[in-house]
């Protein structure tokens, strides 16, 4: 067990929300579906005892991960238009103009 330092009169806490998370759920998902569905190593689980209803039950709670994804998707999307904002520009305001004349030979 993990006990705050008590010989340190100085202790530094860091809290940083992140959206890469998400393609860790999604991963999670993924993986998930893809061995229940071809039913892959699910004669060890059923063989100590589990039912295979509980993996049909846990496969319709991922839609609550889908949900999550969906929401850190929303906020990583808004912090993207909120810097473009903040800059006052867009990456599609300094896209490479045709130069006339380049090209012909």
């Amino acid at each position: 067990m993990l006990r705050p330092p008590t010989t340190s009169e100085n202790v530094v806490h860091i809290y940083r929300h992140s959206t890469a998370i998400q393609e860790i759920f999604k991963r999670i998902v993924e993986q998930f579906t893809a061995m229940f569905r071809r039913k892959a190593f699910l004669h060890w689980y059923t063989g100590e005892g589990m039912d295979e209803m509980e993996f049909t039950e846990a496969e319709s709670t991922l839609s609550y991960m889908n949900d999550l994804v969906s929401v850190y998707q929303q906020y990583q999307n808004a912090t993207a238009y909120d810097e473009e904002k903040e800059d006052g520009y867009r990456e599609e305001d300094y896209a490479e103009e045709e130069v006339p004349g380049e090209g012909l030979t």
